[in-house]
């Protein structure tokens, strides 16, 4: 658990006024993002119901308001803990997360999911195979994500560039059934291509956008399991990993 579950009911003050004027300001989409770690006791039964409720009354405010809610519960991959445990603990918080939407009476059908994938910790000593990250995520999801989700967005989670395409390539490749859409809503690694070849500069602007039209072609693939790979990029290959995140 972290500073945002301190201050998670401190976010709800207000919200369903401030919601109403981001509809009124042509808002269609809102996010809500709350961080559980993976340690010797955490995530905690507390901090994992806690969150749960937190995400689920955001999401009922939103939808009271005509805004669709994002539902961001991140399992963060700091620490040295396997791929199996990275999966079980993500099923738990996801199992917590849709027994809260359903107690608040939330439409699922009008939210999103923007979930981490299944990774080992960034300390881990065994290295995975993409399929393997595939099978353990797409596993998490349906044994804790109701199919009417409509859609399921992941965040990249501190991967390289070209590791989060290729896992969610190789996520959208795994046989059986899915009954979601798997997209992707990278941050740092939609981005950081983008911003090594822009660096700020005018005379740099459609360098920068051809990175960026690089990065959204290659995951526009793998959202349907079609990447190929070989867009290259300034930074495909860097880790993007920050130890405790926080934005």
């Amino acid at each position: 658990m972290n500073s945002s579950y301190c201050q998670s009911y401190i976010g709800l003050d207000g919200l369903a006024e401030r919601c109403a004027q981001y509809k009124k300001d042509g808002c269609g989409f809102v996010k809500w993002r709350c961080v559980l770690k993976i340690q010797s006791h955490t995530p905690s039964l507390q901090s994992m119901i806690e969150n749960a409720n937190v995400l689920a009354r955001y999401a009922s405010i939103c939808q009271q308001n005509g805004l669709v809610p994002i539902v961001e519960p991140e399992v963060l991959p700091d620490g040295d803990h396997d791929l199996e445990t990275a999966q079980k603990v993500t099923e738990q918080v996801l199992s917590f997360v849709y027994k809260a939407l359903a107690d608040h009476h939330i439409f699922l059908e009008g939210t999103l999911l923007k979930p981490n994938m299944v990774t080992a910790g960034q300390s881990c000593s065994t290295k995975y195979t993409p399929e393997q990250v595939a099978v353990a995520t797409v596993t998490a999801l349906q044994r804790s994500v109701p199919p009417a989700v409509p859609g399921i967005t992941f965040l990249s989670g501190g991967q390289s560039e070209v590791d989060a395409t290729v896992h969610l390539n190789a996520i959208n490749q795994v046989p059986g059934r899915k009954p979601w859409a798997l997209t992707f809503s990278y941050g740092r690694a939609l981005q950081a291509s983008v911003l090594k070849a822009w660096q700020g500069k005018k005379e740099n602007v459609k360098a920068g956008q051809a990175e960026l039209m690089k990065r959204a072609t290659a995951n526009s693939q793998a959202s349907l399991g079609q990447y190929k790979g070989g867009e290259g990029g300034t930074a495909v290959g860097e880790s993007l990993f920050v130890a405790n995140h926080a934005y």
